[in-house]
């Protein structure tokens, strides 16, 4: 059971062959003549790749390839005492220093990346859109016109007969007109995923959280310089107008502020506290002795009083 064990493990792994372990300088030789001059290092490690074949492993002193290692693999054929060059490559350690791994473009992009003249295509399954209306006769599927009936649409065209005898264009009860009136005639729409992470973006560059909010004495919802958004979102954001607050033209949560606030000038100020009734910050002088010009008995005698002979 031993030899057995003994001889799998050997044919998985043979002892490297001594002629082809001995060939350090060969192998050198390789890497420097595939690397620049002076940039191979020490020989570090030799690894049997099979029965025959070794790779000697030597340091890379490339600039910027810290942990990396010059690996040139030699080989031996059976029963000769030559040894041969197989390759030679320049292969990361454990500890080297490796580039990030690759990203596509579209993960890469960042908001602001984009220039005048740069187009920026949006995929076919684009989860921020959803299908809009095109004008077709019939919706796109997962449309929000799809629900549309067409029994509601013909009772809404009778109901306009009856009103009115002038000649429409478009019936107010077609896909079309709800289109127009939605504002939503178009390919593809934001989905409620898109629509989420407009809102993310908004809330966090101009949102309650900021600390121009935090300072400010109103929110965005009571401001004349707000500006209402349709749809949705109108519900949340609005755009700013004012020409001397950070966010003009920008769209900002409605609990969002700042102190260009409409209505600063106009809030209440703080009530003053009422003066104390008695100044506890002076000090007044008493004398321990009344003057003398006051009273009716004077402090001294007025001349040399008789004696009146009493005893």
């Amino acid at each position: 059971m031993s030899a057995a064990t003994t001889r799998s493990r050997t044919a998985r792994t043979p002892a490297p062959d001594r002629l082809c372990a001995e060939a350090v300088d060969l192998a050198r030789a390789a890497a420097e003549e595939a690397a620049a001059p002076g940039v191979v290092g020490e020989h570090v490690a030799v690894v049997s790749e099979g029965d025959r074949v070794v790779t000697h492993y030597f340091e890379a002193k490339e600039p910027g390839y810290r942990g990396w290692r010059w690996a040139v693999t030699v080989a031996r054929a059976s029963r000769a005492k030559n040894v041969t060059l197989d390759e030679t490559v320049l292969l990361p350690g454990s500890d080297a220093l490796l580039a990030p791994e690759w990203l596509p473009w579209s993960e890469r992009l960042r908001p602001g990346d984009m220039g005048p003249g740069d187009l920026l295509p949006t995929e076919a399954e684009d989860p921020r859109l959803e299908p809009g209306w095109t004008g077709e006769d019939e919706p796109l599927p997962n449309s929000a016109f799809s629900e549309v009936s067409q029994e509601l649409a013909a009772l809404v065209d009778v109901e306009d007969a009856e009103l009115t005898s002038r000649p429409v264009t478009t019936s107010r009860g077609s896909i079309a007109s709800v289109a127009d009136e939605l504002g939503t005639r178009r390919a593809r729409v934001l989905s409620r995923y898109g629509l989420g992470l407009a809102a993310d973006r908004w809330d966090e560059e101009f949102g309650a959280k900021t600390p121009m909010a935090q300072a400010a004495p109103a929110t965005c919802a009571t401001c004349a310089f707000l500006v209402p958004m349709s749809g949705s979102l109108r519900q949340a954001f609005g755009v700013c107008a004012n020409e001397f607050a950070p966010a003009d033209g920008r769209v900002v949560s409605l609990s969002y502020g700042c102190g260009g606030h409409s209505e600063a000038a106009l809030m209440p100020k703080p009530v003053r506290p009422a003066p104390h009734a008695m100044d506890t910050m002076r000090v007044d002088d008493y004398s321990l002795r009344p003057p003398e010009d006051s009273g009716s008995v004077p402090a001294r005698p007025d001349g040399t009083t008789e004696d009146l002979g009493h005893s």
